[in-house]
Order: structure tokens, then sequence, then C-alpha cells
């Protein structure tokens, strides 16, 4: 058992595409390759009894990639979702789906709420996939949610804080990440859970999305284990 674990992880995602220009391969087999890191980092926060684990699968931006890339994406997401399904479903994970997803079919759409519904009684970890996702756009989305309450005299002006808005982002229900782990060597955010992460611990890696294994997944929360959080605070405060 970990001292000091994180409770909740995030993870951008980032690298399949590059990883594949490195290999000689396509960009979707640069996709399917990320998906097995998937199902490695999956197996492994079971096995550290990690509560919470949120994957950046699919953002708002990545519609503008190119149609045959998306519709890959598309139909990987789909046949992963169902290859998967009973695996997950067996080992007690609880899948959830955060972000907009107007733009993707129907029958994506039926597979997202049959594995959420399904699920949603597990206990073991809790697996939030956000596809179709911007932090921009969950700001957005929260802040017109509280107006329409206002303007419905469900709420008072007055009782704006940040729990009553964090209330009204995207619907999953999960606490903020203790640890955002990022991939593929860049350094940035990517607009990706920017209400959330205000005080995350972040931990970047070179490693490109499929190369990233358990042992650098043990590495980041090493790191992790060894910072001393601290909120804004002195460490003097806290003690």
């Amino acid at each position: 058992m970990l001292e000091k674990k994180p409770n909740h992880i995030a993870i951008i995602m980032d690298g399949n595409g590059r990883w594949a220009k490195n290999n000689n391969r396509t960009r979707l087999e640069g996709h399917k390759m990320g998906v097995q890191s998937v199902k490695k980092i999956i197996q492994k926060s079971l096995d550290l009894k990690i509560s919470k684990l949120t994957l950046y699968t699919f953002s708002k931006d990545n519609w503008n990639r190119p149609r045959k890339e998306t519709n890959g994406l598309i139909k990987l997401f789909s046949k992963t979702i169902k290859n998967e399904f009973n695996n997950l479903n067996n080992n007690g994970v609880k899948i959830s789906f955060t972000g907009d997803f107007s733009r993707f079919p129907d029958s994506m759409i039926d597979l997202i709420d049959h594995a959420s519904k399904e699920t949603s009684n597990n206990v073991s970890l809790k697996l939030n996939i956000a596809i179709g996702y911007s932090g921009r756009e969950e700001i957005l989305y929260a802040t017109k949610s509280i107006v329409n309450k206002i303007l419905n005299k469900e709420i008072d002006f007055c009782d704006i804080d940040e729990n009553l808005f964090s209330q009204n982002l995207y619907p999953r229900n999960l606490s903020d990440p203790d640890l955002l782990i990022r991939t593929g060597g860049e350094i940035r955010i990517s607009d990706f859970m920017l209400w959330q992460i205000a005080y995350s611990e972040i931990f970047f890696t070179d490693k490109y999305w499929p190369d990233f294994s358990e042992v650098d997944f043990l590495n980041a929360i090493n790191e992790y284990q060894g910072r001393e959080r601290r909120y804004g605070h002195t460490s003097e405060q806290i003690r």
C-alpha cells in the first residue's frame, strides 16, 4: 500500500502521433498503441487502489484534425469501450464520461450511456473519460447554468461561491485531481480541467503515451509523494 498516495490522478495522454511518426506507423496505429497504455495504467491504478482516474482522451480542438483521423478515433473509442467493458465492470470500475458529446454519433452516445449506467454502482476505481472536452467550455457551461438558476429564482446571486461553481461543472462527481500527469514532452495544460487543477501537483515526462509504462506511472506517483502540498501556505504555516 502506498503512503500519501494521490486519491485522484488525471492524465493528458499526449504523443500518439509523434510516436507513430518515429516508428514509421500511421497516426491511427499510434492511437491504437495508446489504448494499450490506457489498459496498463487502469490495471495499475486498480492494483494500487487509486480511487479516481481521469483520462484526457479527446479534446474539443481535436475535431479540427483531418476527418479521416477523427472518424478513426471514434471507431477506436467505440471498439475499445465494447471490448473492455466486461473486464472493467468485472473489476469494479465505475465508468463515467465528461465533455460535450453533441458531435459524436448516436451509436457512440448509446455506448457512453450504457457503460455509465451499467457500472454506476461499482466502487473499485472511478474512471472518468474526457471526450469532446474543453476546460474553457466547461467553465462557460457552469456559468450559464448558474445564470439560468438565478433567472429561474432557484438560487440567489449571493449563493455563488467556489463550491456552487464546482457543482455546476460537467457532471462527473469527482474531486479535484491531486496529481496531473502529462506525457509527450510538452510543458502546458492544453485546456484541461482548468478549474479543477488549481492546486494539483503536475508531473511532465518526455515519454510519448504509447511508451508510458507502469514504471513511469509509479515514478510520477513517487515524485508526488516527495512533494509538500502547500495550497498557498508556507511550510511553517502548515506545521
